[in-house]
């Protein structure tokens, strides 16, 4: 009994000196890094998808976020180029931003794209349903990226 009393003082004692300490490594900075390089759909998209081609080039990650350079076939005619970026909300999953603008026939010199969503990221692929606005209307659908 003395010696379990002893052991269980003894913890607590070096807890409190700051002699022991759990450190936990989250991994932002790693995932960051496995984020960097290039992102391709996997397919064309479905009917229902507004927007399928996706494009992502991570080129710059700092703590748990990423960005780059995006690119997307929208309306199927609207060539999309801009910037998307991602900040990690849990281990496997993250927030999703587009900023970008369209350009095709018979629209405006300007067509701004904005899209959003919550991005599930797995070792090799990462899921993104999306929405968002354009000068034609609003977007919305689901791609999934693969290097």
């Amino acid at each position: 009994m003395t010696r379990k009393l002893f052991s269980a003082v003894a913890v607590a004692v070096l807890l409190s000196a700051g002699c022991f300490s759990v450190t936990r490594q989250s991994g932002p900075t790693a995932l960051g890094q496995s984020l960097s390089g290039n992102w391709t759909s996997l397919s064309s998209g479905s009917i229902q998808d507004n927007c399928t081609n996706f494009t992502w080039a991570v080129t710059q990650y700092n703590g748990n976020s990423a960005s780059g350079t995006f690119g997307a076939l929208c309306y199927g005619f609207l060539q999309v180029n801009g910037t998307a970026s991602a900040t990690l909300t849990s281990a496997s999953s993250a927030s999703w931003t587009v900023a970008a603008n369209a350009s095709g026939p018979g629209v405006p010199s300007v067509c701004a794209i904005s899209l959003t969503g919550t991005a599930t990221i797995t070792a090799t692929s990462i899921v993104i349903p999306y929405s968002g606005t354009s000068c034609l209307g609003p977007l919305s659908g689901v791609e999934t990226l693969k290097r």
